[in-house]
């Protein structure tokens, strides 16, 4: 059945639902910040958490075999990627696993390698946990973000070096990895000896004609060394319900990590495990409605950033745009957005404090009033 657009343009007033996104600023302020969207769940995901609610009784809850049958058909059916249910760790979200495996698969002083700017739990992570972080610099290539290859080769071939994080697609610079480019990053995770933890959360939103490839699929030494953390929380809006999964072929690491992970890391809760089950068994219509409606907020955003002196990359996937504002030469960019009524996130927390992301899953409508507040500012401060 298909999904109208037209039910993305619905403005929900999310004030009063305790949402991190609306809470974090004064009312006034048009939040868009945080990877959360402003649309409504689909009805299947709805109709599901109903029914299970009203069965009234709330225990602890296993990963039912209907999940993972799911995941299975999702994976084949997207990325023509067979995956083994005996494989699948099931998680309550997909940052304590980020944490978890830099702890697991590496030790204090040992070097993690990070392709960045980046969202900012893949720094966090070695960070908090005393791992020597190395980073590597993203950098322009026929207008994509993509890794600067001679300095991640220098960042592998460190003896210190033990991980590689990797996010793909990534964010916030909207690349989706091309099978060559994840090839020769295999190459070098092959050389050096290194595991992959490989971030694809944002995998299921693709706005262009280019193919996701996960990193484990490559070929079966990638499989070996891949620690693979997926979710349904971004694409179907239900990252407050908890739960992501992580395939892990290989048997020594995947006991690795359920070993570490019992008693610190809690199995996912009912309501999670029920939304997944119905968002990848019955969500794909209004899955394909969204990244029609993203894309056109995509499209949308661009042309007007085009008649700023802000600069914009054409973005492949997600819905977190990464703005060049070095052009104004902000002392405090967050703070300037701030003022004209629209909260962004910082670029500095992702490593570069010469952009911002921008959050456009939102009715376009909402999307046009938070531009036409940033136009009038710099108007006002003489950019245009």
């Amino acid at each position: 059945m298909d999904v109208s657009l037209s039910v993305f343009d619905t403005l929900i007033d999310r004030t009063d639902m305790s949402s991190d996104k609306w809470a974090k600023y004064p009312q006034h302020v048009i939040p868009m910040w945080v990877a959360d969207m402003d649309f409504d769940s689909p009805d299947c995901i709805k109709t599901a958490l109903n029914q299970r609610v009203s069965e009234g009784v709330y225990g602890y809850t296993h990963t039912p075999k209907a999940l993972v049958g799911a995941i299975q058909s999702h994976l084949k059916r997207r990325y023509d990627w067979s995956v083994s249910g005996a494989h699948l760790v099931h998680l309550p979200g997909l940052v304590c696993a980020l944490h978890l495996s830099v702890r697991v698969f590496s030790k204090e002083g040992e070097g993690i390698v990070v392709p960045g700017p980046v969202y900012y739990h893949l720094t966090k992570a070695p960070l908090t946990a005393k791992r020597d972080l190395l980073m590597v610099d993203m950098q322009v290539e026929n207008g994509r973000w993509v890794p600067d290859m001679v300095q991640f080769e220098s960042a592998c071939a460190n003896p210190k070096s033990k991980m590689i994080l990797l996010c793909n697609p990534h964010n916030p610079g909207g690349s989706v990895y091309t099978k060559t480019e994840l090839l020769r990053i295999h190459a070098l995770a092959e050389k050096y000896d290194l595991v992959v933890v490989s971030d694809e959360i944002h995998c299921d939103l693709i706005l262009d004609d280019v193919p996701h490839v996960p990193f484990a699929s490559l070929n079966s030494d990638a499989a070996n060394r891949t620690i693979t953390l997926m979710a349904p929380s971004k694409t179907f809006n239900i990252a407050g319900l908890g739960y992501a999964f992580a395939v892990i072929e290989n048997p020594a690491l995947r006991q690795a990590f359920n070993q570490e992970k019992a008693g610190l890391i809690p199995s996912p809760n009912m309501l999670g495990l029920t939304a997944a089950i119905a968002a990848y068994e019955g969500g794909q219509a209004w899955h394909q409605a969204l990244l029609v409606y993203l894309k056109r907020n995509r499209d949308f955003l661009a042309s007007r950033i085009a008649t700023t002196p802000m600069k914009m990359l054409h973005l492949e996937a997600t819905y977190l745009a990464w703005i060049d504002v070095s052009a104004l030469s902000l002392e405090n960019p967050h703070q300037f957005f701030l003022d004209a009524g629209v909260g962004i996130s910082d670029g500095k927390d992702f490593g570069n404090p010469n952009y911002i992301r921008l959050n456009f899953g939102c009715p376009q409508s909402v999307l046009d009033q938070a531009l036409t507040r940033i136009e009038e500012a710099l108007i006002v401060q003489g950019f245009m």
